[in-house]
């Protein structure tokens, strides 16, 4: 497999920076590196995602998963304070990054741990799971993630996915519709669609 952020162990060289950007109103620290998703900014898919995502009434953690460097899991940890985050991701420089980050910015409710997919994820039950999956990691990769998400949903729990039409929201929600009862579009931007798919 080809050294792409999707990759466990990347090799490109450490190229440590650090920048500030504002979420959902509140202000963040980010170290960033080479070898991981969009080292320089918060990409597009990601913001969205973060300011459509609504929260969950129903009780039970939540979950980001392919987490990065942390700024979806950091972002609804910031935004919901009563609620534990599950941030998880198979890229182990991301992981250390995510650690860093929620460190940097004195956030205490949140778990972070590599994990392929939810493979490694020993809770279930979550409210929520959110997702900007990894789309170089391929569709089987992909529809594993929903899959797996399906199985660790409380009831009435929401999977919360942002995916490009061209890099397969047409396929996404043929899959979500086939694993979930609910699936809607929560918002539409430029290309980018964030599906929620409730577990009913």
């Amino acid at each position: 497999m080809s050294q792409h952020y999707y990759s466990k162990n990347p090799q490109t060289k450490s190229n440590p920076r650090e920048w500030t950007d504002v979420l959902r109103g509140e202000k963040f620290r980010f170290q960033t590196d080479a070898g991981v998703f969009s080292k320089s900014e918060v990409d597009f898919g990601s913001r969205l995602l973060i300011e459509t995502f609504q929260g969950s009434e129903i009780d039970g953690p939540v979950l980001d998963v392919g987490c990065g460097y942390g700024p979806i899991g950091m972002a609804v940890a910031k935004a919901f304070p009563q609620k534990q985050v599950h941030m998880v991701d198979v890229n182990t420089r991301a992981i250390e990054l995510a650690k860093t980050n929620v460190e940097k910015n004195d956030i205490s409710n949140a778990e972070i741990y590599e994990s392929d997919g939810l493979s490694a994820v020993g809770v279930s039950g979550f409210s929520a799971i959110l997702t900007n999956p990894p789309i170089r990691a391929g569709k089987d990769t992909i529809f594993r993630f929903y899959e797996e998400a399906a199985e660790k949903l409380a009831d009435g729990g929401s999977l919360w996915v942002v995916i490009q039409k061209k890099q397969g929201a047409p396929s996404t929600q043929v899959k979500l519709e086939e694993l979930f009862g609910e699936v809607k579009v929560a918002d539409k931007k430029k290309g980018y669609f964030i599906f929620e798919a409730r577990k009913v």
